[in-house]
């Protein structure tokens, strides 16, 4: 059965997940329509543009495989405590990268913090991406832009779209790539490294920017 699905042009792959409630129609018309029209905007008026997003670091998390003799299957011995980090960051189709580490559950005061960070050390207006979050939507925020005087414009991808923000990709980087795959021996050890990580991601800039290839995000690039 196996080589006659491969003779069939078929190979075993692990399925994404899509959200039922998701609307083709508008994920569509926002990378036809509504995107280039940011993209437009934004070059009239010299702004840079941001995706952001939200994620969490844990200490259990384990990716990658290695080299070991048949039967043997390979120990790395790690903290059994669980542990996390919690970090937001925006990345634009530029190679920009900014991030902020917070305690606690994401707020509002969290998120207007980083977006005040973010714009403070912009050279220009800030076109900010996000998704349907409450907290994105908050009236904070929105007050916040309507204060800034065009410095800070916000926008919202359709909804259970999470593949569409590129900043996916730079949690995936930070997971799969690099924490996943090392032995994080507390706390301390886990916020060292996923910093490390991150400043040295802001530093190549052609990486980030080669995030934007990726086929969900290709829109953006």
């Amino acid at each position: 059965m196996g080589r006659l699905l491969r003779k069939l042009g078929l190979s075993p792959q692990r399925p994404l997940a899509r959200a039922y409630q998701r609307d083709p129609e508008l994920v569509e018309s926002w990378m036809r329509e509504e995107y280039p029209a940011i993209v437009r905007q934004a070059k009239r008026c010299g702004a840079h543009i941001f995706f952001v997003d939200e994620s969490t670091v844990r200490s259990d998390y384990h990716s990658g495989t290695t080299w070991a003799p048949v039967g043997q299957t390979p120990v790395v011995e790690v903290t059994g405590a669980r542990f996390k980090v919690n970090l937001i960051s925006a990345v634009s189709p530029r190679g920009q990268l900014r991030f902020m580490r917070f305690d606690g559950s994401f707020k509002i005061a969290v998120y207007v913090d980083f977006v005040r960070r973010l714009m403070l050390n912009a050279d220009a207006p800030v076109f900010l991406v996000a998704d349907g979050h409450p907290v994105h939507r908050c009236r904070a925020i929105r007050e916040l832009a309507a204060e800034s005087d065009g410095r800070l414009c916000l926008f919202f991808l359709p909804a259970y779209s999470p593949d569409l923000n590129p900043d996916e990709l730079v949690w995936g980087y930070l997971k799969h790539h690099k924490i996943g795959k090392l032995a994080i021996k507390g706390p301390g050890h886990l916020k060292q490294r996923v910093r490390a990580v991150l400043r040295s991601l802001q530093k190549i800039p052609a990486l980030v920017r080669s995030m934007f290839q990726h086929p969900s995000v290709r829109y953006a690039a």
